[in-house]
């Protein structure tokens, strides 16, 4: 039965070469609770899994990392808690499980832009990265919110610009270059925040500024955001 979360689990066992579970913690991804299930295997199989909300919060409690992708592949955002998104973000041990949670589900919510404010203000690596991470996933996502949306995010950004942590400073640089490359006039803003960075006597800061601004300054950029309008782009991840 497809409800059966162990008889899920077998066939992703089924499904996966056990040698790309020991690359993954070179690329930083906890390989201690990883069968090591490639994304493109985990996607086709959650497509053919389907929505369902009960199966997913088991799914989720059944800890494994391909059992927490697939909850976030399957859930329903309809039925997603703000109490549930704080749950599942205060369960999130690494940058994958932070943003796949954020890129295939979290976004879609109805109090994501609240949840990407309010998360930022905890203190746990990954649960602060997911604030950041969701402003940036919003940033190319969400296509009906307005300038003003993203502005509140800026103050953030400049806040969290000296977390040395890998997990922190990696997502508010996503953020920053995912805001302004949404359209011209938040690209303008973003490059002023991004000199604001890049003048606090930091280390990570100025990281954090010359890397985004190398970016959003870019003839590339420039070009796409002349070309698409207010469209958004996709960045890295």
């Amino acid at each position: 039965m497809k409800d059966d979360i162990e008889a899920i689990v077998a066939d992703l066992r089924a499904l996966t070469d056990p040698s790309d579970r020991e690359g993954m913690a070179r690329f930083g991804i906890d390989s201690n609770r990883a069968m090591g299930t490639r994304m493109p295997v985990l996607r086709k199989y959650a497509k053919g899994l389907g929505r369902d909300h009960d199966r997913a919060l088991r799914l989720w409690d059944r800890g494994l990392r391909e059992t927490m992708v697939l909850a976030a592949l399957t859930d329903d955002p309809a039925e997603v808690t703000a109490e549930q998104a704080d749950r599942w973000v205060s369960g999130l041990y690494d940058w994958e499980s932070c943003d796949q949670t954020c890129l295939n589900l979290l976004w879609r919510t109805p109090f994501a832009h609240e949840k990407a404010v309010e998360w930022t203000f905890r203190e746990g690596e990954f649960e602060k990265r997911a604030g950041f991470a969701l402003m940036a996933v919003l940033a190319v996502k969400d296509k009906k919110s307005d300038d003003a949306a993203f502005e509140r995010f800026f103050p953030l950004i400049e806040r969290e610009a000296t977390d040395p942590r890998n997990g922190v400073r990696k997502a508010v640089n996503w953020a920053l270059r995912q805001i302004g490359k949404r359209n011209a006039a938040l690209n303008a803003r973003a490059i002023e925040v991004g000199e604001r960075i890049a003048s606090i006597d930091d280390r990570t800061a100025r990281w954090v500024a010359r890397d985004a601004l190398m970016e959003l300054r870019s003839e590339a950029v420039r070009e796409r955001l002349m070309t698409r309008g207010s469209r958004a782009t996709p960045g890295r991840l």
